[in-house]
């Protein structure tokens, strides 16, 4: 089944909060995917400088080491805040290479996110459990999207998990299944994505990163996603800047949005939207098929 939901603060006035809603929101996925859950959060981050989150399950990895080797390679600078099996690398040089390098080098770590806004944590076992675990409810920010696992097809690991990203500040859940995930993938190897786990929603995450890194707007890529994503789905998108949401063009998988003047808030069921605050004056609607929604943050 699995379970999404997604909050995007149109205002400054919920941002203090944005974690703590989004924890209450996933908190009503449990029961959608009590397998694995995770969580992607965008603030407004530091000028110039790159957040790379990366997982080391059932790994003791030495984060000194792997900063230093990240070091030498970009000539820059690499701090280093570990979160339990997680850490969070910043540095001021170049996310995506920071990235390649670690997946070719480090077979202990796996990369979750890089971009100066995002950060990507996740998990086995129960969401409630994730969200403790890794403090979501003391994050502020722009938005976040989360996302609630029931594995059917392919075996219950973290990395396995959602939220997926492969390219700088985009990140996807996805609630369905992708026929041709594999072509994709070979596809995109040649163009230059990395892949690490063989998850298809990793595939679609990379594709997005693909057309948007070739210079497409969200919108574009997501219209070629239409054409070329073969399989039911129901997405929520994050970019540094804004929000989406997709569904196919059957829409089997379920979706219902709400919008207020502070907040956009999906999720695959009304009860994770009913917890936000002044939901009774929201405009609610179930997002049609084939149909791609944006909002962007003000400049």
């Amino acid at each position: 089944m699995c379970g999404i939901v997604g909050l995007f603060l149109k205002t400054e006035k919920y941002r203090p909060r944005l974690g703590q809603f989004t924890a209450r929101m996933l908190h009503e996925m449990r029961e959608r995917g009590p397998d694995s859950a995770g969580f992607a959060v965008y603030d407004r981050g530091a000028e110039g400088l790159t957040r790379i989150t990366v997982l080391a399950e059932g790994a003791r990895p030495d984060w000194g080491a792997a900063a230093a080797g990240l070091e030498a390679v970009l000539g820059a600078e690499v701090s280093v805040r570990p979160v339990r099996d997680h850490a969070v690398l910043e540095t001021a040089g170049d996310g995506r290479r920071a990235r390649r390098w670690l997946i070719e080098n480090d077979p202990d770590i796996d990369v979750l996110s890089y971009g100066s806004q995002i950060e990507i944590y996740k998990s086995v076992g129960d969401p409630d459990l994730v969200v403790e675990r890794y403090d979501l409810e003391s994050r502020s920010g722009t938005h976040a999207i989360a996302h609630t696992r029931m594995a059917t097809e392919s075996a219950v690991t973290t990395n396995g998990s959602h939220p997926f990203a492969t390219g700088a500040d985009t990140c996807l859940v996805h609630n369905g299944s992708l026929s041709n995930h594999n072509q994709l993938r070979a596809r995109l190897e040649r163009v230059g994505e990395s892949f690490q786990t063989e998850n298809d929603s990793e595939v679609a995450a990379g594709f997005l990163s693909w057309r948007l890194r070739e210079g497409d707007t969200l919108t574009e890529a997501l219209e070629r996603a239409l054409a070329e994503l073969d399989g039911f789905f129901t997405f929520a998108i994050g970019i540094a800047d804004g929000f989406a949401i997709l569904r196919d063009p059957i829409a089997c998988k379920p979706a219902v949005v709400a919008e207020t003047d502070d907040w956009v808030a999906m999720s695959s069921e009304y009860r994770a939207i009913a917890q936000l605050p002044d939901v009774g004056h929201a405009e609610v609607w179930t997002p049609a098929p084939g149909r791609i929604y944006t909002w962007s943050l003000a400049a």
